[in-house]
This record gives structure tokens, sequence and C-alpha cells, in this order.
């Protein structure tokens, strides 16, 4: 062996070893714009959208904070805000002992949160046919991905009729809902598309409240459709989409297959679709 090949390989043994490449896949982090509390058990907040992220109105993406050793602490969430926004908006709901929602309730504007990198979901407009009337069934936070979809032009220029269904179990946590389509007849983009096909439709199971009782009993007793003035659910004219708890979704979900529909996909467009993503 030459000297010369001997000082190299000295040398490389004490040069240090090179950091690891960046993880292309790891989550993006973000900064806090906003904040707004609405009861001790639901919030919203607004982070900075990169320029590389694309979604479809409807779906969800996994967001979160870093853990005590720095890993990420990640939970599947709708975004709330439409695919055009500059802005990514979210709604929550707050668990005192959950693992993240306990710690992400208190984020402050200019505070990081940790953004993945692929959105998906079933809720969306590709994955249903084309119909005349568009049903969103939604309990709480459920809510979220519909806030997106109401204020996204495409659901206008699909749908005859858009109505939006909120249960909650206080008159208080119907105040985003009621607000965010309050406030549509303004909107720049969707103001004048919403005026005459939108409708909301809030109901309260523990307050006194205009429509009383869950989802599932207000389509069993045809209270809901009596209410809004149209017929009962009809697979030939009807479309629906539902968010919200694990067991609202399996109760409304054989509502629909009771009155006909037919659950679709991404990859099969039908007549209603589920969220099967949860937040916690």
């Amino acid at each position: 062996m030459s000297s010369d090949t001997t000082g190299t390989a000295a040398e490389n043994a004490a040069t240090p070893a090179a950091a690891p490449a960046p993880n292309p896949n790891a989550p993006t982090e973000e900064t806090v714009l906003a904040v707004e509390h609405y009861t001790d058990r639901l919030f919203r907040f607004r982070i900075t959208r990169p320029r590389s992220f694309r979604f479809r109105s409807g779906e969800f993406v996994m967001i979160g904070l870093p853990k005590e050793d720095g890993r990420p602490l990640l939970r599947a969430y709708s975004v709330a805000s439409p695919a055009w926004d500059e802005e990514l908006e979210f709604y929550s709901i707050k668990v005192p002992d959950g693992p993240l929602t306990s710690r992400l309730c208190n984020i402050q504007p200019g505070d990081k949160v940790l953004l993945a990198r692929k959105p998906t979901g079933t809720l969306v407009l590709d994955a249903l046919l084309p119909g005349k009337r568009l049903y969103m069934f939604s309990t709480g936070t459920g809510f979220a991905p519909f806030a997106s979809l109401v204020r996204d032009p495409d659901t206008y220029e699909r749908y005859e009729e858009v109505i939006v269904t909120h249960t909650c179990r206080e008159v208080a946590e119907l105040t985003y809902s009621r607000n965010l389509v309050a406030d549509l007849i303004n909107d720049p983009l969707v103001g004048e598309m919403v005026e005459g096909k939108l409708r909301l439709y809030t109901s309260c199971t523990r307050e006194p409240h205009e429509h009383q009782g869950r989802i599932t009993d207000l389509i069993d007793s045809g209270q809901l459709f009596r209410d809004l003035g149209v017929p009962p659910l009809d697979p030939q004219t009807d479309r629906a989409m539902i968010c919200g708890s694990m067991v609202m979704i399996q109760d409304t979900k054989a509502r629909m297959i009771r009155a006909g529909l037919t659950e679709g996909s991404n990859a099969a467009p039908a007549e209603f679709v589920i969220e099967k993503a949860f937040a916690g």
C-alpha cells in the first residue's frame, strides 16, 4: 500500500459521515395563522399552505405536532377550506386526554403545526354519479369536509340543490356551520351560486332547537323531508355524503342502503359515500 493511499484512508476515517438525506415524505412545518374557539369542545384554526400541496375539496390529511422525542404525532383531519384557498383551515374537537387534541387546542398564531404531504379521502364529488340533489349529512366536526365542499363552485355546477345537515348536542356547537353558510352569500367566488341552491338544516339532541333529534330519527320519521319540502330519498335523483362519528356514519349508511342508494368510491362512483378517517 502506498503512502498516498494510506494518507487518504486516514483522512477519510477522520471525516464525519455525511448527514442522511431528508425524507421527501416527511411532514412539512406550517405556521398557525388564526385560531377561533367556539365552545370548550370545538375550535377552528388556519395554517399556511405549501405551494406544492394539492387536494380535492372534501379530502383529509394527516396533521399534528412533534412528540417529546421529536417524532411526529399525526391524526387525520378533513381540510375545511376549499381547494382554491391559499390557506388551510381545520375544524377540531378538544379531547382533554387526547394525545393530540389536548395540545392542539392550545396553539396560537405563530406556532408551528406538522402537515403531511399527501391528502386523500372518499368525500369528493368525483366519487358520486351525477344527480339532482346532493345531501351532506354531518354531526359535530364531521361538518369540516362539507365546509370545504360548500365553498367549491364545482359543487353547484353539478347539483341543482345542495342540502347540508349538521346535528350537535348543543346549539352553541352549531355556530361554525351556521356562520359559514350565512357568510357564503358574500363570497366573491360562490356567492351568486349558493343563492337558491344551498340549504343548511341543523338539529340538536340535548337542547331545545328548531329541529330536535338525531339525523337518523329525522330521516326515519320523514320529518327531515317534510321540513325541507322535498321528496324522500330516491336513488334516481339523490346523492349523499356522510361524515361524523363511526356510529352515526354506519347508522346513516344503513338508511341510504334502505332507500336504494349504493355506496361509491373514487374507483367506482355511485349514489353515496362515507368518510373513513376520524380525528381524535
